[in-house]
């Protein structure tokens, strides 16, 4: 079967320069998505690892054994209890103490409390409120969430940005080509070719450079997240400890550049037919 040759296509330093531009803003559209789907997975994590979690703070001594009681008997409601002790507190502390001697006498008695189930750790909550400070690992954390959905946020407002410009970049490329081959548009519509056989000669056009330029963007993204969760998994602890890509992660990573091919091809479409009727 003979393939039907394009009838014109883009010149070498044009096909360049729209590849390279399109190789970039898909990394940076693949990045953005990736940082956000790792933040994402962090605020999850981070979540569920810490919602079931609550501590006590007692700071009037002649409550300590009304709380300790009051853990005894809620023992069914609860997975794990350890008291913090002064030492580990003061350990805790020391970077922002210089004095641990002086603050000894004043740290409230703690425990940290792990609950089977949220309405475990409600009904313990309104009960010892009256003898301590209940504060769940939730709440203390949530200005760690709050900053990872406004991280989210940022990302998915660059990945929109990217996408604009691609969209940008490709009408202006669309345009250009057209007045490049003013022409041959011309001699095609006097032989009777349709506006849908031109539209598809700058899709094709299009679709490969997309193709070559995504892929770019997409082997260069790929090493990048991976290096930026190794530094996040080696903080250890807090939200970026538990940044990552699960499998929907990288699903949804490898259906952009397809998206984004896609999308090329319908502005192409639109912004070939729009000037074919304008001219």
């Amino acid at each position: 079967m003979i393939k039907k040759p394009i009838v014109f296509s883009l010149i070498r330093e044009q096909s360049m320069f729209m590849t390279a531009i399109m190789a970039l803003l898909s990394f940076l559209s693949i990045l953005a998505l990736g940082i956000s789907l790792s933040i994402g997975t962090g605020v999850m994590r981070w979540n569920n690892q810490w919602e079931l979690f609550a501590t006590v703070q007692v700071t009037d001594n002649k409550k300590v054994d009304n709380v300790k009681k009051l853990i005894a008997n809620n023992s069914e409601k609860i997975e794990s209890a350890t008291q913090i002790s002064s030492n580990e507190m003061q350990e805790l502390m020391a970077p922002w103490i210089s004095d641990n001697g002086a603050i000894k006498n004043y740290l409230p008695q703690m425990w940290e409390i792990k609950f089977k189930t949220e309405s475990d750790l409600k009904s313990f909550g309104e009960q010892v409120t009256k003898d301590a400070r209940f504060l769940t690992h939730a709440s203390a954390l949530s200005a760690s969430t709050s900053a990872g959905w406004q991280m989210i946020i940022m990302s998915s407002f660059i990945l929109i940005l990217m996408l604009g410009a691609i969209g940008i970049c490709i009408s202006y490329i669309a345009q250009n080509t057209a007045l490049l081959h003013k022409r041959e548009l011309e001699i095609l519509n006097q032989v009777g070719a349709s506006d849908n056989f031109i539209t598809r000669q700058m899709q094709i056009i299009v679709a490969k450079i997309s193709a070559t330029a995504t892929a770019i963007g997409f082997v260069t993204a790929v090493p990048v997240l991976l290096i930026i969760n190794s530094i996040a998994h080696g903080a250890r602890v807090g939200l970026m400890a538990a940044m990552g890509l699960g499998n929907t992660g990288w699903i949804a990573l490898t259906l952009l550049p397809i998206g984004i091919v896609i999308f090329a091809i319908s502005i192409t479409r639109k912004t070939t037919i729009r000037i074919l009727k304008n001219s």
